[in-house]
């Protein structure tokens, strides 16, 4: 009842740093010493909780310092017009933007996005599973996962666990993509820099982005990554080909 979650600072959709916000915590030694003093030695009746601060991971001078070298990205195309999916593609990358890893962390992308549901406001979309098409609560966030490791693989981060869908994607080229599933496969990579990296996924129409930035002074070494064709974008003309995979295959 006393623990609060603390904040971490963020860039809004404009571009401007949100700060953060410290949260709170029981202060055990203190709330110990004065609850001994009140039950048993005929205290006052109220006692006022002893707390302490919990400081965010990502403070906004932190941001700052971060935000100011592009070092990898990677952009994917997707069917506006799929409402359901669309707005499946949009929650999840609103929950990616932001995201720092530091030095030497590794990322999960199931970890960060969290469980997708529809008590979250995901929506049910196309999926595979098993090589079949379907339908299932997140549909189109491996679009996401799949953008990312492609824009994270041009930074030249070490690509630890990814696993391809059971049949090729349009959005991206074969072997290129990196299904996810909350019970099933994950995305992650290791942050092997010796500065943080600071993770910009955003959507604009039909336009899944996902950048990599870090300070000016990073040592990197970027990957050329491949584009998906037009003539695979192009390949299946219906909404419902453009599809992902959750649960897993």
């Amino acid at each position: 009842k006393t623990y609060r979650e603390p904040i971490n600072a963020r860039i809004d959709k404009s571009g401007q740093i949100v700060p953060e916000q410290a949260g709170v915590k029981l202060y055990h030694k203190d709330f110990a010493k004065k609850f001994y003093t009140y039950f048993f030695k005929g205290g006052t009746s109220t006692l006022e909780i002893p707390t302490l601060p919990v400081p965010p991971r990502v403070d906004k001078e932190l941001l700052a310092t971060i935000r100011i070298k592009q070092i990898g990205h990677y952009h994917t195309l997707f069917n506006p017009h799929n409402k359901n999916r669309s707005h499946n593609i949009s929650l999840a990358a609103e929950s990616l933007d932001s995201s720092v890893i530091f030095p030497g962390e590794v990322f999960s992308f199931n970890q960060t996005v969290g469980k997708r549901t529809a008590a979250k406001g995901y929506m049910r979309a196309p999926i595979i599973v098993k090589g079949e098409y379907s339908e299932g609560v997140g549909g189109g966030i491996c679009q996401v996962s799949s953008t990312l490791f492609n824009a994270v693989d041009n930074a030249g981060v070490t690509i630890t666990q990814r696993y391809s869908h059971s049949r090729s994607v349009s959005y991206v080229p074969p072997g290129r993509d990196a299904t996810v599933s909350w019970y099933g496969p994950d995305f992650h990579f290791k942050n092997t820099y010796s500065d943080p990296l600071l993770i910009r996924a955003q959507v604009h129409g039909g336009v899944v982005s996902v950048a990599v930035y870090s300070t000016d002074a990073i040592e990197y070494k970027p990957r050329r990554v491949p584009w998906a064709s037009i003539n695979q974008l192009q390949k299946e003309k219906k909404i419902e080909s453009h599809v992902d995979t959750e649960p897993a295959d």
